[in-house]
């Protein structure tokens, strides 16, 4: 059983730590559950220091299944840790089954959530069905360079996707990786995408001159059909007012008029109302 045992940082050499974690000790299932029931009924962090240690060369090993998103293997190692530390916390033995298959979940998704903080390309998935597809299509790439239209068929096929949305996802991947806040240049072709995105809460000051304007144009347009003639003004509610729109036809038979003279006189109005507005 590892007792007292430090925990060896990822800090330094990292074929050292992956040495140093490799001669650790596996429990038995009996120590496991000894342990895990130790943390959960006690809170015994003596037991939880064995636990740890005991499974920090499973951590090293699903960390490096994420080594091809150009992150460090220690940064993903240490993600992983947290994420074996909170298994652990969690742990329970009356579901039967070993801490490594409990764990693993945590630890991935310890990795996941670095992995989306750091890869700033990956940014832009921003939906959870977009993530999905972000670690699974890494996944099912089998080389570098763009997929061929079978292999997009393929993987849309395997996901259950769209190709299209394949196809999108893989030109983010190949996308040139861009700072969010980076600093914009006049002189040359150099934009932030902070700079493409718009304040979802405007200020008062807007939110009054939005405002102040609507009434104006609602005022404009009232004076405007309150000059119209009385034919005029039912042409212009019949054909722009109202849920039911009536047809030229239609007014020009309740008139006793050709449709294109009740046309004429629609135009003749809009370019009052439009005089009036403007005015």
């Amino acid at each position: 059983m590892t007792k007292n045992l430090p925990v060896p940082s990822v800090t330094g050499s990292l074929d050292s730590y992956i040495n140093t974690v490799n001669q650790i000790p596996v429990l038995s299932l009996e120590e496991e559950r000894d342990l895990a029931d130790r943390v959960r009924d006690h809170n015994d962090l003596e037991a939880a220091h064995a636990l740890v240690m005991s499974h920090l060369r499973f951590v090293v090993y699903v960390a490096k299944g994420y080594s091809g998103y150009g992150l460090p293997i220690g940064d993903l190692i240490q993600e992983g840790n947290i994420g074996l530390m909170k298994a652990i916390k969690r742990f329970d033995t009356s579901h039967k089954v070993r801490l490594v298959s409990f764990a693993v979940h945590w630890i991935r998704a310890e990795i996941h959530e670095y992995i989306l903080r750091n890869w700033r390309i990956l940014k832009v998935a921003t939906t959870k069905a977009h993530r999905k597809l972000f670690f699974n299509l890494r996944k099912n790439k089998k080389r570098l360079g763009w997929f061929t239209k079978s292999e997009v068929e393929q993987v849309a096929k395997d996901l259950d996707v769209k190709p299209e949305v394949v196809v999108e996802m893989e030109s983010r991947l190949h996308g040139q990786d861009v700072s969010f806040d980076m600093p914009v240049d006049d002189e040359e072709d150099s934009f932030s995408p902070q700079a493409w995105l718009q304040n979802a809460n405007p200020s008062p000051e807007a939110l009054l001159i939005k405002d102040t304007e609507m009434n104006n144009h609602h005022n404009a347009l009232f004076k405007g059909l309150d000059k119209l003639d009385e034919r005029s003004l039912d042409i212009i509610r019949s054909r722009w007012l109202t849920d039911e729109k009536a047809t030229l036809q239609d007014l020009a038979d309740k008139y006793g008029v050709s449709a294109e003279r009740i046309r004429q006189l629609e135009v003749a109005a809009l370019k009052k109302l439009k005089t009036q507005m403007a005015a």
